[in-house]
């Protein structure tokens, strides 16, 4: 291996702006703020320190404190976010000297109390905890050159360059997901941590617009990225995926490399242990058909030996033993504090898989030396789980595969088994069995008989009900009705198990379940029938009241009420994905939205100072609104585009009131609460306004005017869970809007327009997924996604490129051709404006602005619009 491939960590900073780390919401790390941050914590190292324990959350800091520590030489044990347990057995076993995690919102270092005297070899640079079959996982001890090494492996096999950017969903105190991040680091690439599950709404779309080049996941999560649509829609620019952690099938293999092919991309297998660093071999199965069964060849440097009981190789073609020789081989396994002193202590690697080498060169696995399952990544032994059960008087046989696992026993009671085999294996119930039998079958040397042990009976069938869901997965511990996956605190393999049983149970999977409770996930299960697409109530009334915007200014109908319910919708989004930045002050991550708003709105600003030949001020300061100016004399826009001025000024509301601490503490405790004072506030507001600065109809267009709405948009955010706050919410709603019409003139258009909003609430509150036909889906997600776009420029197609045709059209086929012309023209220019932002990233310009989507409140404002 190279000498660079060692100290790569060391020589990020030369990497200047490059992005590094790339975030949900279009939050860019670049390497010279990572290697500023990682050399701020550096410093608070403490000299004396041997070993640190890092909780390696998707999180910049988590990656920064892995680069000090190896910079400050100080080995760094690797531990899962958010596990208290973990932390705990860490601290029982190898007494790290201070932990480096997140309290609250902050990130530190603490120093342990109880400090060892023991020192560690100079060589060592990591301690990666296996997940082991009795709770307490084997753990490996890395050395820099075999970080390095590994490193500088994966990136040669894979062609990486700075030009890559890798989607890693995978936890990164897991060997195949940090091997992602040291490889991707290595060449100056960038990893994508979007934050948030593969199955949330919105994660395609997200995908779609950070731009990765490539997909590394374990078996199932290609299963998952498949369901969401990436192998048939793949993010433009991917050239590569990789496949890990587990055994995948031939025909899943097949078919992504089928999918790359089509692409001209790859599709990678590659097989691996957290002993060897992360990876062993690889195959590039694209362009390998027909070897799907087979892991390829070793990676650079490293080699395959197959050898037979006595260690010796054996011919071609014959079984035996895989033996991995190479640079990043484990220095050894570690039990206590005292085995991170001891020096390497291996030269070869037995893998204790059973394989053999082909005539064509590849190597193939073809059984396991030791009974052993590995489920997402986890290697279970089904010797030693026996063994532990034995120890609680709990004797049994264990078999399994990469699913699940199964105890058979032959007295006792089988729950007793169930809550043990949870307790060792960490795994919920969904995937474990447990199937009393008469008699366990033995062989006559009195050993199990594993072979006619699965013909003996088969395992109990499993309940597929929310609440025997929520319970098999968290077993042992009690689920109640008002339990949600996040109060439980669940981790991602306990999402992957409830993501499948909830598209069982319900056939789809309800956006934002995590936060919702069993209770009323139960009540969403006589929902959609099987096969019935559903999108989420917000797209549907976001694609809706775009279209009813266009329309009402093509005929000047009595159809208003499309930009009130974007209004709405505005507070929704706020609540739903902007409150955990204004509850921790993060006011670049809440304002971030605007540059993808304003960008647009001032070339049109630009365009219009151009043709008028003056410069309207007003909407320049956004504040064309508020009655300051005229659009007849060109000192502001069209009143058009006052939502846009609307917007900004809300969110420079909220955020004002946010950096009150009081506020700001309610709404982090009670978001509810504070939106329904929030809501009575702006009603309040609403009615004296005019008391105070009358500019007569133009009132519509003033920010007092719409902030009910988004008061309202805030509580149905938080309303859902609970019954009383739903019916609080829509008797709120259903005394306001008659008012609202009464006072907005009292018309039809203003009852229809107040009377929509009724049922926008309602929707959000009681259907919040609703059903539509198979091939409307697809449109009604293209013109919501587009909203934006279209309010910006539909106008554009009457008033300018349709005008010399007006006096010769019939008006229905004028009228047609505006509507349909201004959405078509929003949607083409939406995907300009994404063909651009991709350009700007691949050509690496320093506008990271335009680099990534914002979150939040954008998809929101997407659809916004005049009244």
């Amino acid at each position: 291996m190279q000498e660079h491939w060692v100290k790569f960590w060391d020589d990020l900073g030369k990497r200047g702006d490059a992005p590094a780390l790339v975030f949900d919401g279009g939050h860019v790390l670049s390497y010279a703020d990572l290697d500023r941050m990682a050399e701020r914590l550096r410093q608070q190292i403490d000299p004396a320190w041997r070993l640190v324990a890092v909780e390696m959350a998707h999180s910049a800091h988590a990656v920064a404190a892995l680069i000090a520590c190896l910079r400050a030489r100080v080995p760094a044990i690797l531990l899962p976010a958010d596990t208290d347990g973990e932390l705990r057995a860490i601290r029982q076993r190898f007494r790290p000297d201070a932990v480096f995690r997140r309290t609250g919102e902050r990130w530190r270092f603490r120093e342990e109390r109880e400090r060892s005297h023991l020192t560690v070899h100079p060589d060592l640079a990591l301690v990666l905890v296996t997940s082991g079959s009795t709770g307490e996982g084997k753990a490996v001890r890395i050395s820099r050159a075999a970080l390095g090494a590994n490193a500088g492996q994966i990136a040669a096999g894979l062609k990486l360059d700075a030009g890559d950017r890798a989607l890693l969903t995978l936890p990164l105190h897991y060997a195949y997901g940090l091997s992602v991040l040291t490889s991707h680091l290595l060449v100056g690439a960038s990893v994508y941590l979007p934050g948030r599950a593969i199955l949330e709404e919105g994660f395609a779309e997200a995908v779609a617009l950070a731009g990765p080049t490539n997909l590394p996941g374990v078996p199932f999560t290609f299963e998952l990225y498949e369901r969401i649509g990436l192998m048939a829609h793949p993010p433009q620019g991917l050239r590569f995926a990789t496949v890990a952690g587990g055994r995948m099938d031939p025909q899943g293999i097949a078919a992504w490399s089928r999918a790359m092919a089509g692409r001209n991309g790859r599709f990678y297998v590659m097989y691996g242990a957290s002993e060897a660093t992360a990876r062993m071999s690889l195959l590039d199965a694209t362009h390998n058909p027909g070897c799907e069964t087979t892991i390829g060849l070793p990676v650079e440097g490293g080699r395959f030996e197959i050898v037979d009981e006595t260690g010796a190789p054996v011919p071609d073609g014959t079984e035996g033993e895989i033996c991995y020789c190479g640079p990043n081989i484990m220095m050894g396994y570690a039990a206590t504090r005292k085995d991170l002193c001891d020096g390497p202590q291996l030269h070869r690697l037995m893998t204790g898989d059973i394989g053999l080498r082909r005539p064509d060169g590849l190597y193939q696995i073809t059984g396991r030396k030791s009974r052993f399952s590995k489920i997402a990544g986890i290697r279970i032994g089904h010797d030693a789980l026996e063994a532990a059960m034995e120890s609680c008087r709990l004797p049994c046989a264990v078999t399994g595969d990469d699913k699940a696992l199964t105890a058979y026993h032959e007295q006792g009671n089988s729950e007793a088994y169930l809550h043990a085999l949870a307790d060792f294996t960490r795994l919920g119930r969904t995937r474990l069995r447990v199937c009393r039998v008469e008699r366990l079958p033995r062989l006559p040397n009195g050993k199990i008989d594993y072979r006619r042990l699965r013909e003996v009976s088969a395992p109990v069938n499993q309940r597929a009900d929310i609440e025997t869901l929520f319970a098999d997965c968290f077993f042992p511990h009690r689920v109640r009705p008002a339990d949600s996956f996040a109060s439980l605190a669940g981790d991602s393999l306990k999402h992957v198990e409830l993501s499948l049983g909830l598209e069982k149970c319900l056939k789809h999977i309800p956006p934002g379940w995590e936060t919702m409770t069993v209770e009323r996930l139960s009540r969403l299960a006589a929902g959609p029938v099987a096969g019935r697409p559903v999108l989420g109530a917000e797209l549907v009334i976001r694609a809706l009241a775009i279209v009813m915007v266009v329309v009402q200014h093509a005929t000047l109908w009595p159809v208003p009420g499309g930009a009130a319910a974007m209004t709405l919708l505005l507070g929704y989004a706020m609540a739903r994905f902007q409150l955990p930045a204004l509850a921790g002050g993060d006011y670049r991550t809440f304002f971030r939205p605007l540059v993808r708003i304003l960008v647009p709105y001032y070339l049109i600003l630009a365009g219009h100072a151009v043709w008028w030949g003056e410069i309207p001020w007003a909407s320049v300061f956004l504040v064309g609104n508020a009655g300051l100016a005229d659009p007849v004399r060109h000192t502001m826009l069209p009143y058009l585009y006052w939502f846009v001025e609307a917007f900004v000024q809300l969110l420079l509301l909220v955020a004002g009131l946010f950096a009150i601490p009081s506020i700001r503490r309610l709404g982090a405790s009670d978001p509810f609460r504070l939106g329904i004072w929030f809501l009575l506030a702006a009603i309040a507001l609403r009615f004296l306004s005019p008391l105070i600065w009358d500019i007569g109809n133009r009132k519509l267009f003033t920010l007092p005017w719409i902030l009910p709405l988004a008061a309202f948009g805030w509580c149905a955010a938080h309303a859902a869970s609970s019954a009383a706050r739903r019916a609080l919410l829509l008797l709120l709603a259903l005394a306001a809007m008659p008012v609202f019409a009464l006072q907005g003139g009292n018309w039809t258009g203003s009852w229809v327009k107040y009377g929509f909003q009724l049922g926008v609430i309602a929707l959000l509150l009681h259907m919040p997924l609703v059903p539509v036909f198979a091939w409307l889906k697809r449109p009604v997600l293209i013109v919501a996604h587009a909203s934006f776009h279209i309010y910006l420029v539909h106008r554009f197609v009457p008033e300018i490129l349709m005008l010399p045709f007006e006096k010769q059209l019939p008006e229905p086929v004028f009228v047609l051709l505006a509507v349909s012309g201004g959405v078509a023209l929003g949607i083409a220019t939406s995907r300009l404006q994404s063909g651009l932002v991709s350009l700007a990233r691949r050509s690496k310009m320093p506008w990271r602005a335009l680099r990534e989507r914002p979150a939040g409140l954008l998809p929101a404002l997407e659809a916004g619009g005049p009244r």
